[in-house]
């Protein structure tokens, strides 16, 4: 159990905050985002100065993501090979290099293509760190507090879109290119320091199998865990639709700014500023969504409400409705995303995440390409009014016609949550978990086993090594103990709504009694594994640890209650 896990939760963003790595991550991912986003704006502005092309500036979003495209999904493959904190400093520390490099080549007044080859190298390395640090939020946090997480980094990027920009265009206000590249390279080196500040570590996976496994291997590994779970694909595909839709903004923003609002090139900065508001005032609320049963109602309304209000572009041309407009947007995009990654990190096994997340990757950068490709082509056939119309419509038409097949998944989650709310029920009426939330108590529900057991026989015998925690539903049954006399006698018997087989698990030790069935017993039988983690984080309750410690005394009146499984993990 942590310290984290042990101090009064609030929930949400607060409960994340408080677990010390998170913040020192956190502020790291903070300052680097502010950095590249300040970058972001001096590059596309660069670019555009130097050509007033819009293929150009579909160019620069290109010539970022596709190279990073080609590496994204084995960057998974070595987060999970090597350290993932040594990793992510080495990466900053390199990308802050590629800056000053590109300040230097600018400052020569370099053709546009040499600085959008640097720029793709930046692109690249990010493909590595961001699988590390998807995979590193799951070790720091426990999973009741993922949503939060997830959605405070969001908040966190959404605050740097409307920092990062800003500083941006006060930069090239006050100085030029060269400056906010020089700031980001200073804001790598920072990022690279808060890293070295975490107290976790991985541990490296050998992904290889023993050498038997390619590099093919080692990437199709993750699509096939990523297409295991139906919900968390459904979520991706709805991200990787928003991703196609952010792609196309990264240039339609310059176009709609310079010819439309009347602001030139730089209001970009202040177009994606309106979605960073959007995303920070909708993660109050994004955790409770997290753990909503239609959830695919729920990622296709947030769709729509990030892609249909681009239309309303048509009609105006006053700068602060159009960043209104994006504030919308934003809530909308924040959504999708928070609810993606928090799909990613609960269904797939820890040793897998990162090598999904370079897949997750590999598809947004996919989905941002074809984004950014697609604008300058609609603009030279249909022009800006009907680019705007067929990128806001026809996602918005795309989301309906497939809401038959996301219906399928919030049934399937349905009829699973209706399976378990049995199970539910009966752990929560225990009072063990009273402090778990919701998702939580799915997990443990998922896991639990229902089993029967006749009168007359021995449930789990003494002695033996406890490798699960059971809950009787119907019936009863007596604990018998040989004790420390060597003569097995009755101690108590137990009925619906009791447990046993808890202090085997928490002293990590053999069965200190044998359980005899009384009558013909029903049973919730959760494996000893999940049974310790669910209630390393939830904090056990007094009474259940005063509860243990009488059972223990009664068979055990020598020995004291050590609960090792909880304390063998504190910080």
């Amino acid at each position: 159990m942590t310290t984290a896990a042990s101090a009064e939760r609030a929930g949400g963003i607060r409960a994340a905050l408080s677990y010390r790595d998170y913040r020192w991550l956190v502020s790291g991912l903070a300052i680097s985002s502010v950095g590249i986003w300040a970058y972001n704006v001096a590059l596309y502005v660069y670019v555009w100065e130097a050509t007033q092309s819009p293929t150009w500036a579909a160019a620069v979003t290109l010539g970022r993501f596709i190279p990073a495209l080609l590496f994204s999904t084995y960057g998974g493959v070595i987060a999970e090979r090597i350290e993932r904190r040594r990793l992510m400093i080495t990466a900053d520390v390199v990308c802050a290099l590629v800056m000053l490099t590109m300040a230097v080549v600018t400052g020569l007044g370099a053709y546009p293509l040499a600085v959008i080859m640097l720029a793709s190298i930046s692109s690249i390395i990010g493909t590595i760190y961001y699988p590390a640090t998807a995979a590193l939020v799951p070790q720091i946090v426990e999973e009741r507090d993922l949503a939060g997480a997830n959605a405070f980094n969001s908040v966190v990027e959404n605050v740097a879109t409307i920092i990062g920009p800003g500083l941006g265009a006060i930069i090239l206000a006050v100085s030029n290119v060269q400056v906010a590249l020089l700031v980001n390279a200073c804001a790598f080196l920072v990022s690279a320091f808060c890293t070295t500040r975490l107290a976790t570590r991985s541990r490296p996976s050998d992904v290889t199998e023993g050498g038997s496994a390619g590099v093919f291997r080692q990437v199709t590994l993750g699509f096939k865990a990523l297409a295991s779970s139906t919900t968390a694909t459904v979520l991706v595909l709805a991200s990787v639709l928003g991703s196609v839709i952010f792609g196309a903004d990264t240039v339609l923003f310059v176009v709609v700014s310079d010819r439309v609002l009347g602001l030139g090139p730089d209001g970009f900065g202040w177009l994606m500023a309106g979605l960073g508001v959007g995303g920070i005032l909708m993660s109050t609320v994004v955790n409770r969504l997290a753990g909503a049963p239609r959830l695919a109602t729920v990622i296709s309304l947030a769709l729509v409400a990030y892609t249909l209000p681009t239309g309303l572009l048509l009609i105006v041309d006053v700068p602060v409705v159009a960043v209104a407009l994006q504030v919308v947007r934003g809530a909308g995009l924040l959504v999708v995303e928070v609810l993606a990654v928090t799909a990613i990190q609960r269904a797939l096994p820890s040793d897998m995440i990162a090598r999904v997340f370079g897949v997750f990757v590999t598809l947004t950068l996919v989905a941002y390409s074809l984004g950014a490709l697609i604008v300058p082509t609609l603009l030279a056939l249909v022009g800006l009014n009907g680019t705007l119309l067929a990128v806001s419509a026809g996602a918005s038409l795309l989301v309906v016609a497939l809401y038959p097949f996301t219906q399928r998944v919030d049934r399937a989650l349905t009829d699973r949550l209706a399976q378990l709310g049995p199970r539910i029920e009966t752990l929560s009426a225990l009072g063990i978990f009273a402090a778990a939330n919701r998702p939580a108590l799915e997990r443990l529900a998922a896991t639990a086993t229902e089993e029967h057991a006749p009168a007359g026989s021995r449930i789990i015998v003494e002695g033996e090594q406890a490798d699960a925690f059971f809950v009787i539903t119907d019936g009863s049954v007596a604990i018998m103990a040989a004790g420390e006399g060597g003569s097995e006698e009755r101690v108590s018997v137990l009925g619906p709504g009791e447990y046993f087989g808890e202090i085997g698990l928490l002293e990590e030790g053999p069965r200190t009694a044998s359980v005899d069935a009384l009558t013909d017993v029903a049973l919730l039988r959760i494996p000893g594994g999940d049974f310790i983690a669910a209630l390393a984080e939830t904090t056990p309750s007094p009474v259940f640890m005063e509860t243990t410690r009488t059972r223990l005394a009664a068979v055990r009146p020598a020995r004291e209650l050590t609960a090792r499984a909880l304390t063998r993990n504190e910080d």
